[in-house]
């Protein structure tokens, strides 16, 4: 899907890659932003074209957030565009680092700083930052797929769990609790909680069914805290009895457990050394587990309404729906677990099946724009470097999309990435596959300013390359 804008910088309907390249071969358009990739058509404005409605899907997650885009065509509803939004991460390790370094500063033997603890109010409806920062992102990029489509929909995922269905099972009353929904909220929860994999023995793929830690039978409630994930063999040896035995003396689950551990390990010798360890305390790990709070679930009941009213104060209608009902309508849609998946399957709006789905998934990751802090310390605080106070350097800034052409060395030949400038004029340019060239500014040219966003894609479905690529 390449974006596409009339001379006014109005939003058109999207085009494929193929008709992106004949409207630039014949002039008609100019490339008006390289990541994502968007065209500015010279000869057409929206009154003289026609546009069809689009609904854009948002999922919102701790730490990425799907989106999608969809078609309602003649000929049935069309997936025209799929992405993901990873947030930025450490934003609460950051603000404490910094808490820390300026206590530190008051405390010795400097001009005196006055506290300023204590003479600030929290405004109505405030949010940590790391919280704030997730909305306000995904608040963006919505904005950027505003300026791109023409968007005339939203639907957004605004309930992910229902605490108080996990901690009471029995309660009734409201719609989407009943009926074919009831048990999509708890297993949704415990696949989060517990990595989506079994809990005694820790395989992957394969169809997992939730177990009572406590069995049933020997007066084990129906709790979320009681309740875990099994692949269907430990559930079976399990049975009734007590975790602690089971863990201890079933030679089987010892067994596959070592299996699974030495497929993942292969011939590392720290690596095996660690599922060791991991192996040995598996009996704390699912005791403290089985206890651990409804932290994500209240990260995102916090944020939830916040992300609803904003979308709502767009104009746009907005539908809202519940992760249970997420996951009932990808699994009818015989979809795996994405992000990009649970977007298309959110609301009741979700057709019975889609003609087409896009072949590329665009991923939006959110870096920041630098960082003001111009001393960097130790970790005791201790000062070991400064920073210029000047953010650009010979017309480069760092975050900016740039192109390189080295002319010689390791690294010779012609790179794309984001630059990290330095003062004395030697540009790092990190490309998608983690090769990091360093050269001088001479060799560079600007192909877009940095909007503290990182652009790439990805195939949908990267298991059939490899399919192909096989051998019959």
């Amino acid at each position: 899907m390449v974006f596409v804008l009339d001379k006014h910088h109005h939003p058109l309907m999207p085009c494929s890659e193929k008709r992106a390249r004949q409207l630039l071969e014949r002039h008609r358009a100019v490339i008006h932003r390289r990541f994502p990739f968007t065209l500015r058509l010279k000869d057409r404005t929206v009154a003289d074209s026609q546009t069809q409605p689009l609904r854009l899907k948002l999922d919102p997650g701790s730490q990425t957030t799907g989106w999608a885009v969809i078609l309602d065509g003649g000929h049935g509803p069309h997936a025209i565009g799929l992405g993901e939004i990873v947030h930025r991460r450490a934003i609460a390790w950051r603000l404490t680092r910094r808490a820390a370094i300026r206590r530190g500063r008051r405390f010795r033997h400097t001009r005196y700083r006055p506290a300023r603890f204590a003479n600030r109010h929290r405004r109505q409806g405030w949010l940590p930052p790391s919280l704030e920062a997730r909305v306000d992102q995904t608040l963006h990029a919505v904005r950027q797929l505003r300026q791109a489509l023409p968007i005339t929909a939203l639907s957004v995922e605004h309930v992910r769990f229902d605490t108080q269905k996990l901690q009471d099972p029995e309660i009734t009353g409201v719609e989407y609790q009943q009926g074919t929904l009831l048990g999509y909220e708890v297993r949704e929860y415990l696949l989060d909680k517990w990595d989506h994999q079994c809990a005694y023995c820790d395989a992957q793929d394969v169809s997992l069914q939730i177990d009572h830690i406590h069995a049933k039978a020997r007066g084990g409630s129906d709790r979320v805290s009681n309740l875990t994930l099994a692949c269907p063999t430990c559930n079976a040896d399990k049975d009734t009895q007590p975790v602690e035995d089971f863990l201890a003396h079933d030679r089987g689950r010892r067994q596959r457990a070592t299996k699974h551990a030495k497929q993942r390990a292969g011939k590392d010798p720290k690596a095996q050394q660690h599922w060791a360890k991991w192996e040995a305390e598996r009996l704390a790990r699912v005791q403290r587990q089985r206890k651990a709070p409804l932290k994500d679930a209240a990260a995102m009941n916090a944020t939830r309404w916040r992300l609803y009213h904003q979308l709502k104060a767009t104009g746009l209608p907005l539908e809202g729906g519940s992760g249970g009902r997420t996951k009932k309508q990808r699994t009818e849609h015989h979809l795996p677990k994405k992000h990009y998946y649970d977007a298309l399957c959110d609301g009741a709006s979700t057709p019975e099946h889609f003609q087409t789905l896009a072949a590329y998934v665009q991923v939006w990751i959110a870096q920041g724009r630098g960082n003001r802090q111009l001393c960097h310390t130790d970790k005791r605080g201790f000062p070991l470097a400064h920073r210029s106070r000047t953010r650009q350097h010979f017309g480069f800034q760092t975050g900016d999309l740039v192109r390189a052409v080295i002319p010689r060395g390791k690294y010779c030949g012609t790179w794309t990435g984001r630059a990290t400038v330095k003062a004395s004029g030697q540009i790092l340019v990190t490309t998608d596959q983690g090769i990091h060239p360093t050269t001088s500014y001479r060799h560079c040219r600007i192909l877009q300013r940095g909007s503290g966003w990182k652009t790439t894609q990805k195939l949908r479905n990267p298991e059939r390359i490899v399919a192909a690529s096989s051998p019959a």
